[in-house]
């Protein structure tokens, strides 16, 4: 599979690049003064400055008010926990802190939200099943 590209705004580049290299670990591509390529578990990211943010609304999903706009990664189960122990030991602040959602249904997921500085939110998940990560089922 090749990696999927994602271009985000950001209010500060400095900050921004500090906390996807600091607290997620990626590295750096080029840079610009409007601009930073991180790599974020193999697939190009891009931080673009802007002057501000857009609004974001929320959906309810299993119980919990989701930010309908954000990205993220499907991990391994094994990445999932691993990033999980390494964010809660440097006490990141979560929107959604780490928990399995849809437990016994078909789409069970284990799943973490975070936001970063200028307000854009990550969603970390993993499947137990990776047939369910496309999966029709309900």
């Amino acid at each position: 599979m090749r990696p999927f590209h994602l271009a985000f705004p950001v209010t500060d580049l400095e900050q921004s690049i500090d906390f996807y290299s600091t607290v997620l670990g990626c590295e750096t591509g080029r840079r610009k003064p409007e601009s930073c390529v991180l790599n974020l578990f193999g697939h190009q990211i891009v931080a673009h400055l802007v002057p501000e943010m857009p609004a974001i609304s929320t959906n309810p999903v299993d119980g919990k008010s989701v930010p309908a706009m954000h990205f993220g990664v499907v991990l391994t189960m094994e990445q999932w926990y691993e990033l999980r122990n390494r964010l809660e030991s440097e006490a990141v602040d979560f929107v959604i802190g780490p928990y399995e959602r849809y437990q016994g249904l078909p789409g069970a997921q284990a799943t973490m939200f975070l936001k970063d500085p200028s307000g854009n939110h990550i969603e970390f998940k993993a499947f137990g099943d990776d047939q369910a990560i496309f999966d029709k089922k309900w």
